[in-house]
């Protein structure tokens, strides 16, 4: 399985990967995060806001309701309107003369007129005529919801009761019991003047005041101005992302467990921000299709220009010369097609004038080495009289002469074998075979002077060889190397296998060779084109080279009256006859 790597990569997929990875992702993220923060500071700030503004509607609200508490809170506690309250009238110029000296008391809540409705005092004397700010105490007055709230109240200080439309502050004056009358006093807030207040308020939410049961009271959500009756906190119906404050009345007696509770719609809050999103997602979607267009364009031209040229490259694989289309492009792809252009040009025009003369020159060259090959098989393989051979052979054994019939023997093998050899590759075994016919006739032209000994290792006996490979230098051993010995001649012939090649090794103990003979049979094998007298081994060398080229190698070793040692390496290699 192949790693990958990003040279496996088409440039056009490099292109837009750089883009996505360095432009693309950097640009989304840096969106998203700035959206994420800006939102989140925003909410952050916006709830502060929203908070502060809570802080400020309810102290605004308890001012108003503190103003309403103070004046309840005074007329209780005035001896003289409570003396007022108390006393029996015989007359009426009586009453309008007491009424008269308390007419002063109703001064700061007439002039609280913007947070105040009305003020009230109401009372069961029957001697006490309506009128201002006192009003008689009736009994359907005693079966209200706002008397009965205060029914088991204490008057020490004022209660405050609200409903869904009003907010009132009543107090009793003195207690009942140890009075001959009762006395209520009832100051109604101004609502036009408390919704204002919750209107121009900052808070964007919807408002519940709540009292000490969790119950809302008064509000200024549509839902709650819809129905007009008290409802639970918990009951509240908020949005699905709902943020919510509260804000307790502490250390108060009248307002002391009641609470300013705000539900804040966090959509409304985030909506500008919502908005901003739709444009930076609008930002981001253009920064993103306009660069991706631009770079698949690019991206484009430079990948249909490159497998254009890659396709003419091809076909000159295939001897197709055919240029690239002229281009007036000055890129470096435009540059790099006229310099392709020129260099085909260039390869045909050297095709033509050299590539095929050289062929022509190799063609003629092969031709008259294998001219040269047949004029040398026909030196080494001369056609004589097998029969005649055959007829010697049968009187030498008729006249006893066993010797005789075995040399004739072994010539008649020698040139059965060098005529009916029609393959130019034999095993090792018959080259073998063809040298041991060859020394035994010399064995006998010699009379026994002659030692021979062929050690083969049995793995290279079926391998092949050109023919007559190793008999030349056998024949030149025996006739130049043993043959003017004083002694008995003695000639060693090794064949082994070193690595990948076949090593002919042959040793004779004869006359050997001086250097200047040797530089002369080296230079006679390499150099000279005449055939001179060792032609069988210049033979073997030309055909040696044609067949392995460099591989084959030889080795001459020889010194003057110390005998001669050659060497032949040919390649194992397999052979197509």
């Amino acid at each position: 399985m192949h790693r990958f790597h990003f040279n496996h990569l088409k440039l056009r997929s490099k292109l837009i990967f750089i883009y996505i990875v360095c432009v693309c992702i950097p640009i989304i993220l840096t969106n998203i995060v700035f959206y994420n923060v800006t939102t989140n500071n925003i909410k952050k700030q916006k709830t502060v806001d929203a908070q502060q503004a809570m802080i400020q509607l309810k102290n605004e609200l308890g001012v108003v309701i503190d103003d309403a508490a103070s004046i309840a809170y005074l007329y209780s506690i005035d001896k003289l309107l409570e003396n007022h309250l108390e006393t029996d009238y015989a007359s009426y110029d009586q009453y309008i003369e007491s009424l008269a000296s308390i007419k002063n008391i109703f001064i700061r809540s007439d002039k609280e007129y913007k947070t105040v409705s009305s003020a009230h005092i109401m009372t069961d004397n029957p001697t006490i005529l309506a009128s201002g700010n006192i009003i008689n105490l009736e009994d359907s007055m005693r079966e209200t919801d706002w008397y009965r709230s205060i029914k088991d109240h204490n008057n020490a200080y004022p209660n405050l009761y609200v409903t869904p439309s009003s907010i009132s502050v009543i107090q009793q004056i003195a207690d009942k019991r140890y009075r001959k009358y009762e006395h209520i006093i009832k100051i109604d807030l101004n609502m036009e003047y408390v919704n204002q207040l919750l209107t121009l308020s900052s808070f964007e939410g919807d408002v519940y005041f709540t009292d000490q049961n969790n119950e809302v009271r008064y509000s200024n959500a549509p839902a709650f101005l819809a129905n007009m009756e008290p409802m639970l906190k918990e009951n509240i119906s908020k949005p699905q992302q709902a943020i919510t404050f509260e804000q307790m009345y502490e250390n108060n007696r009248y307002l002391g467990g009641w609470s300013l509770y705000g539900v804040l719609d966090e959509a409304k809050v985030l909506s500008e921000v919502r908005h901003s999103g739709q444009f930076i997602v609008w930002l981001a979607a253009i920064n993103f299709f306009i660069p991706t267009f631009i770079i698949l364009m690019m991206s484009r031209s430079i990948h249909t220009r490159i497998k254009h040229l890659l396709k003419h490259m091809k076909k000159v694989k295939g001897k197709n010369f055919e240029p690239v289309p002229y281009v007036q492009e000055r890129d470096e792809i435009g540059e790099l097609a006229v310099e392709f252009n020129r260099m085909i040009e260039r390869i045909e025009n050297l095709i033509n004038d050299v590539y095929l003369a050289d062929i022509q020159k190799k063609e003629l060259e092969i031709r008259q080495r294998q001219a040269q090959l047949h004029a040398l098989h026909s030196q080494i393989n001369p056609h004589f009289l097998f029969n005649a051979l055959e007829t010697i052979r049968m009187r030498s054994l008729m006249k006893g002469e066993a010797e005789t019939a075995k040399t004739i023997q072994n010539m008649a093998k020698i040139f059965r074998k060098s005529i009916s050899w029609k393959r130019s590759f034999v095993t090792i075994r018959e080259e073998i075979e063809l040298i041991e016919s060859f020394l035994e006739i010399q064995k006998y032209r010699f009379a026994n002077k002659l030692q021979y000994q062929i050690t083969v290792e049995e793995a290279l006996k079926e391998l092949l060889i050109p023919k007559m490979t190793f008999l030349p230098f056998v024949e030149n051993a025996s006739i130049h190397g043993v043959e003017n010995s004083p002694g008995i001649g003695l000639i060693t012939i090794q064949i082994a296998r070193e690595h990948e090649q076949i090593v002919f090794v042959i040793t004779d103990n004869g006359m050997g060779m001086s250097a200047e003979k040797l530089d002369e049979l080296h230079h006679y094998f390499t150099e000279d084109d005449s055939m001179g007298e060792s032609v069988g081994m210049k033979n073997v060398y030309i055909r040696l080279k044609i067949c392995y080229g460099d591989e084959f190698t030889y080795k001459i070793e020889s010194e003057h009256g110390h005998g001669t040692r050659i060497i032949l390496r040919l390649p194992i290699k397999e052979v197509v006859q």
